[in-house]
């Protein structure tokens, strides 16, 4: 009896240390990224970035409560940005689902963000951005979800995030966002990461590597 004790209180600290490995990424510091094909660049600290790196721009949209949101509200956070619209019967309630872990896994972080940007603005009005929220049960203070300009979504979208796959290909400023990317951002506005907002083993990997972006500060 007393070996199974034993035993099982090992194994017990095992899984216990495993858990907690998975909260950090395998680095100690995430790559940056500037461009389409998410090529990582690796830097020692954020001292060592070129003062010309790309960095996500300033803003002004509308969420959920009918205020504006600019580059302010996210100063010195840490966000997680994806792309959505509110009528979208496919990929968008799996990535909504997936995207409340993170909020629940950092409901009581005031440093972490979620933006969700909707890519048929003209629909999603404030009101329909306040019913979708109620629906899903999004936190107003943690997550916003955004209406505004479509040419400023659509240009944050694919020219700052850099959210769709389809490299390469000219596209019409009327072309529709369909896209599965989560992507990280960090406290100076720098793109840190990029996650398929389907998978629970990307979605895993995001908060782990929100954990290590939060040890870098």
């Amino acid at each position: 009896m007393n070996k199974l004790i034993l035993i099982t209180g090992f194994l017990t600290v095992l899984i216990g240390c495993d858990t907690k490995l998975k909260k950090t990424s395998r680095v100690d510091v995430l790559p940056y990224y500037n461009e389409a094909t998410f090529t990582p660049k690796w830097f020692g600290s954020q001292a060592d970035v070129p003062v010309d790196f790309h960095k996500i721009p300033p803003f002004n949209l509308q969420n959920q409560q009918g205020k504006t949101v600019t580059q302010k509200d996210v100063e010195g956070k840490i966000y997680v940005v994806d792309f959505f619209f509110t009528s979208c019967p496919g990929i968008c309630p799996k990535m909504t689902s997936n995207m409340s872990i993170i909020q629940e896994e950092f409901i009581n972080d005031d440093e972490l963000l979620i933006l969700s940007h909707s890519v048929t603005p003209e629909f999603d009005n404030v009101t329909i951005l306040r019913e979708y929220a109620d629906a899903k049960g999004v936190v107003d203070s943690k997550w916003y979800l955004l209406t505004g300009d479509r040419a400023q979504i659509y240009d944050l979208g694919r020219n700052q995030y850099f959210v769709e796959e389809d490299l390469g290909l000219e596209k019409d400023p009327d072309d529709f966002i369909h896209s599965e990317n989560f992507i990280l951002i960090d406290q100076n506005r720098y793109i840190r990461g990029i996650y398929n907002g389907l998978n629970k083993t990307s979605v895993n990997q995001l908060i782990a590597d929100i954990n290590t972006l939060k040890s870098e500060i």
